[in-house]
């Protein structure tokens, strides 16, 4: 006898932990949010892993990379990847969980100097699964072209390193304001979209003043979607330039 079990995720892009324009920093606000809801896992990009002038400047700056400093106390699973590198610092994605990570790698997938990206995937024991859950954070180019060639390598990745009975969660910032990559990643891997199949539209996630770009995205293949929602409004109207995702997911035991 089979039994489902409850999986609940939220992907953000932080922005670096600043508000719009980048005037402010409100990480610390944006961690305790967060914590309200406690989510299973959480995907998130533009993750500092170390930024020296930040750090230097702003007196709040936590002593931990944003990704510990966010996990601390509910998380205790952290995957960064480090894409971005400069000489004051890096950032990237990050994988937090309430379950154990088994593995996590993360794949380079840049395309020009401009734009450093990279897909990480982490595998996670959910408790109640039979079957490791395959968790894929991903930042995709601005450029339509260089996305394009991403997507790519995402569906090639999960093709060889998840087999089609192992459930998969793959969740980020597309940056795909023309909408097109769903239909690429349902053909190719049977990944449903979230949003998509609950409320037949993709979520607006951009800019949070006025959400109208549809940039955010929750794939997800071996679950059941259960609800799905935008998070707007206070406080997260006063957080990242991007309004996060939480999504309700089961998956059969």
């Amino acid at each position: 006898m089979t039994s489902e079990v409850s999986l609940k995720v939220f992907s953000y892009n932080i922005h670096k932990g600043f508000a719009l324009g980048g005037r402010s920093f409100v990480l610390p606000a944006m961690r305790e949010a967060l914590k309200v809801l406690e989510p299973d896992i959480v995907f998130l990009q533009e993750v500092l892993g170390k930024h020296e002038r930040h750090a230097r400047r702003y007196e709040e700056w936590p002593p931990l990379p944003q990704p510990d400093f966010i996990a601390e106390g509910v998380w205790p699973h952290v995957a960064y990847g480090k894409n971005a590198v400069y000489s004051h610092g890096h950032h990237g994605n990050a994988i937090l969980s309430k379950f154990p990570i088994r593995s996590f790698e993360n794949i380079d997938v840049s395309t020009n100097a401009f734009e450093s990206r990279g897909i990480l995937h982490a595998v996670v024991d959910v408790p109640g699964s039979r079957l490791p859950v395959h968790c894929i954070c991903v930042h995709l180019n601005m450029l339509k072209k260089g996305r394009e060639v991403q997507l790519k390598q995402l569906c090639k990745r999960v093709m060889r390193s998840v087999s089609h009975a192992e459930p998969v969660v793959v969740a980020g910032d597309f940056n795909d304001w023309q909408e097109s990559a769903s239909k690429l990643l349902f053909d190719d891997l049977g990944l449903h979209e979230v949003f998509l199949h609950l409320h037949g539209e993709h979520a607006p996630t951009f800019p949070t003043a006025y959400p109208l770009l549809r940039l955010d995205r929750v794939y997800a293949r071996g679950f059941s979607a259960v609800d799905g929602e935008i998070l707007t409004g206070e406080p997260w109207a006063s957080l990242s330039d991007h309004a996060p995702l939480y999504a309700n997911l089961l998956i059969s035991g």
